[in-house]
């Protein structure tokens, strides 16, 4: 299994060894127990630093970011510390050498915080004044910052009486309703690593730019504790922006992705921050913002309620959570959600149907990408080839990226191998593909691995009469029900596919307008749902590769960081390329001189030249032609002129925003076919469900649930729909994520 894995999601190590950090494939750090951080570098040590010891870090950090291949995006997460921090410490190193490491920094000023200062504003926050109305009444002797740092001291004085007081009466604390284990967005950083309140770590003034000073602002602004009852009594009269998004949350939730990715999370990032950025990046994708960036949407007056913290979080807040997570627990993530996908494709014949194409996501930047051929374009661009597994309803399973644009062949026993890893050797893969993976060598080895498979033969066969089609299956359009398709069919003849590797079944299908498809299995099911499961590919994978872009934006590229391409990797020499290509338009110019030369007469004027301008180019043929030999059509990147300039994207960041998308598409999927059945057009389902989803409500509290009355938009009709499904989501008993409770959702319609 972990075999099979490594080689589908190459980019990421499965099982990291706890407690160690890497930054580079011969560098890491080790976290002992008392959290000394030990540096190695090519199994050499470099040195080690505790949280009390910044000048041993920066020194070590300053060293090691000038070395090749060591970016600040890995090494500040191995070491603790944001990335803009080891930035800073080159800097320092850059500007004054060790010396500027070791120097002590300037302080920053006096706190204004005094105790007669507080004094005076006590009274006012006891009387329910909030911060701004404070810093208005002490007429601005200080800001509105420092009275908010001023209001949280007094925040957390009075939870500290409180948590005296409920000491002294346990029995009261039996009855309290707690949604929240801590903070939302507490950290940005990993929980184990960040320094305490009276460390000199905690203490020592940061040298960092503006915007790691603001998410460091933001992240402390969150610190204080918020329960659901008191997001709603804060938000109370208030109608929550986004309410149907939590029906997703639910699904989510059921799905168990918040449970596999706190599994796979480890100490890579506090858990409730990891929480609090999946909540809000789902609903960001359920609300049509397509991408992380989309958070900035949900900075409501019901933030706070909607996503169970303190307020709404920034996009680059969300970003650096996820990357710590990615790093560690990105492939645990996709390949625990894929196993649960394929378990629930599992059909009652010990059979998983999976439809296995690629997708061309188009790259427009400004590095340098290998290119693939992309079908929309009728041509090769750069950018990166997503291999997708679809179910028989086209629900989306897993994704594999290949920045390579290997073919379809390559992966096709690949993932029938992770399928019986996961469900056993007993369940029989069945695959159904196009014509880019129906070749004898692939078609003959999976057909000897007992993988079942159905795809399209390749032209040209030889076409059949008529009469030979003796049988017939009638299908139905998805689109058009009422419709009836009749396709006669046959299976006359075996395909031999050649050097003694046997044969394969055939079906000969008569198309209604006259066209012969010839379809090659290997499979013990019967021909007619052979066929119906061949020619409804398009439908549910194409058409579902088209929804995804439009609704989820599964081309949207997420991670911008770049890796260097591998310097031993074979790529089609694009030297050759070149010189293929002006031979080509060499031979062009010279067939249009002939055909003018043929056309004017022996006397013409023009005609010496044209001669003149054939003879030169003939001559640059010549000279292409002997170059050509000593070029390679294909050869190692560092033999290129490519060499330094090719680059990947790092793929860890985007495989957990799609393994969030791709669940996404599922819940879709399952509520959308709950609910077509109670619509006038069943086919507007899913953008029904949307509306939905973006519907405000409020929310009520009691013991055992969480009641939201939702005010969607809609006809009379589409609100008798919805009213149904929320009846058959309430039979779900779905929960919200971080709810140690476990209080049902339950959903209706405001009347």
């Amino acid at each position: 299994m972990a075999a099979i894995a490594s080689e589908m999601l190459p980019h990421v190590q499965l099982d990291p060894t706890p407690g160690i950090r890497w930054f580079r494939p011969d560098g890491c750090v080790e976290v002992g127990p008392d959290g000394t951080r030990w540096v190695y570098l090519a199994g050499t040590l470099l040195g080690c630093f505790t949280s009390d010891q910044p000048v041993e870090r920066d020194i070590l950090a300053a060293v090691l970011s000038g070395e090749k291949g060591v970016a600040p995006g890995k090494l500040g997460p191995a070491f603790g510390v944001s990335s803009e921090t080891i930035r800073t410490a080159r800097a320092r190193y850059q500007k004054g050498g060790f010396a500027a490491l070791t120097e002590k920094r300037k302080r920053g000023a006096p706190t204004k915080q005094t105790p007669s200062l507080m004094r005076r504003v006590r009274p006012l926050f006891e009387q329910g004044m909030k911060p701004r109305a404070v810093s208005r009444a002490i007429k601005g002797k200080v800001s509105e910052f420092t009275v908010r740092e001023m209001y949280r001291k007094w925040q957390a004085e009075v939870a500290a009486t409180r948590s005296q007081a409920d000491e002294a009466a346990p029995e009261a604390q039996e009855v309290e309703l707690t949604l929240f284990e801590r903070p939302a967005n507490e950290v940005a950083l990993p929980s184990d690593e960040t320094p305490q309140a009276g460390s000199s770590a905690a203490s020592e003034p940061a040298e960092a730019s503006e915007s790691e000073q603001a998410v460091e602002r933001q992240a402390e602004e969150a610190r204080q504790e918020m329960t659901l009852e008191e997001a709603a009594t804060h938000s109370q009269g208030r109608v929550m922006q986004h309410a149907g998004a939590w029906i997703m949350l639910g699904m989510l939730q059921a799905m168990g992705l918040y449970a596999v990715a706190r599994e796979a999370c480890q100490s890579a990032v506090s858990h409730v921050a990891l929480r609090v950025a999946l909540d809000a990046v789902a609903i960001a994708l359920s609300i049509g913002q397509r991408c992380v960036e989309g958070v900035r949407r949900l900075a409501t007056p019901s933030a706070a309620l909607l996503l169970r913290a303190s307020g709404a979080i920034s996009p680059n807040w969300a970003r650096q959570v996820l990357k710590l997570f990615a790093v560690q627990g990105s492939a645990a993530l996709h390949l625990a959600m894929g196993r649960r996908h394929v378990h629930a494709a599992l059909r009652e014949d010990q059979r998983v149907v999976l439809y296995v194409d690629n997708h061309m996501r188009r790259y427009t930047g400004k590095h340098t990408l290998r290119k693939g051929w992309r079908m929309q374009d009728k041509r090769a661009c750069p950018g990166a080839t997503d291999y997708y597994a679809h179910d028989e309803l086209g629900r989306p399973l897993f994704r594999i990226d290949d920045p390579g644009h290997q073919s379809l062949t390559t992966w096709l026993r690949p993932v029938a191998q992770f399928v019986c890893s996961v469900l056993g050797n007993h369940v029989t893969p069945l695959l159904v593909f196009d014509r880019g993976g129906s070749f004898p060598e692939e078609m003959a080895a999976l057909r000897d691995l007992g993988v079942e498979f159905t795809t399209y033969e390749r032209a040209p066969y030889t076409p059949l009469s008529p009469v030979f089609f003796d049988r017939s299956v009638t299908l139905t359009r998805p689109a058009r029900p009422k419709e009836k398709i009749v396709i006669k069919f046959c299976e006359e003849r075996r395909k031999n596919l050649g050097k003694g590797r046997g044969r394969v079944d055939r079906i000969s299908l008569l198309m209604p307008d006259g066209n012969q498809i010839n379809i090659l299995t290997a499979s013990m099911l019967p021909a007619e749902e052979l066929i119906r499961l061949q020619l409804q590919r398009w439908a549910c994978q194409e058409n579902q590769f088209k929804h995804d872009n439009e609704r989820w934006a599964i081309n949207q590229l997420d991670g911008r960081t770049v890796d260097p391409y591998p310097a031993d990797a074979v790529i089609p020499n694009p030297a050759r390329s070149r010189l293929d290509r002006n031979l080509r338009l060499l031979r062009a110019d010279e067939g249009q001189l002939r055909n003018k030369l043929a056309r004017l007469e022996r006397n013409d004027p023009k005609r010496e030249r044209i001669e003149a301008e054939l003879r030169h180019c003939l001559d640059q043929q010549r000279e292409l032609e002997a170059l050509r030999p000593k070029v390679p059509k294909h050869a190692p990147v560092r033999e290129t002129e490519l060499a330094g300039a090719l680059v990947y994207h790092s793929r860890a960041y985007k495989t957990v925003v799609d393994t969030l998308r791709i669940a996404l598409a599922n819940a879709e999927t399952d509520l959308a076919s709950e609910l077509a059945p109670h619509l006038a057009k069943p086919r507007e389902a899913k953008k029904t469900l949307a509306n939905l989803l973006v519907a405000p409500g409020t929310v009520r509290l009691t013991a055992r649930t969480v009641s939201v009355t939702l005010e969607p938009a809609g006809t009379d009709r589409e609100k008798r729909a919805f009213d149904a499904l929320l009846r058959l989501v309430n039979a779900r008993n779905l929960t919200l994520p971080g709810d140690p409770n476990g209080r049902r959702l339950r959903f209706r319609l405001q009347t």
